[in-house]
């Protein structure tokens, strides 16, 4: 059964931290083929949402505060390891993220940069696309803002 973790950058333990940017640049890196900074000093003013499986990280996201990305709060790197897909991970983990900014954030705005693939599964969260489509890391992404809170 997966167990969540939820921890601000200075509560991650060093070998979190490793396994976290392992599995980013397991699938945005290599998976995916896209050369990009994965490191980018957003991690450090960011929330932290993963998932274990027998204590090795398998699902992770990262909630930024308004301001740091865009005037509304974040969600971000939102990535799942290629073996427990399809198992509803994904959708469950922004679900709790959603739940975890609206806490901390008391709102339930988001904006997210998100692969253009994935725009009827960030739908389903509410969120509206409101951009044209852009390359990011040479892959084709959307931005997309979630106003209301759904159900």
């Amino acid at each position: 059964m997966i167990v969540w973790h939820f921890k601000t950058f200075e509560e991650l333990s060093v070998q979190e931290l490793y396994e976290i940017v392992r599995l980013r640049i397991e699938v945005f890196v290599i998976e995916q083929n896209a050369a990009y900074q994965d490191c980018d000093r957003k991690d450090y003013v960011s929330f932290h949402l993963f998932g274990t499986l027998n204590d090795e990280i398998v699902a992770y996201c990262r909630m930024i505060p308004a301001g740091v990305s865009y005037v509304e709060p974040c969600l971000g790197r939102v990535v799942t390891a290629a073996r427990v897909r399809n198992e509803g991970y994904g959708k469950l983990m922004v679900e709790l993220a959603l739940e975890a900014m609206r806490n901390l954030f008391n709102t339930v705005e988001c904006r997210i940069s998100g692969q253009l693939y994935l725009q009827k599964f960030y739908e389903s969260f509410g969120f509206e696309k409101v951009s044209d489509v852009y390359l990011e890391d040479n892959l084709p992404h959307i931005e997309m803002l979630r106003m209301h809170k759904v159900g």
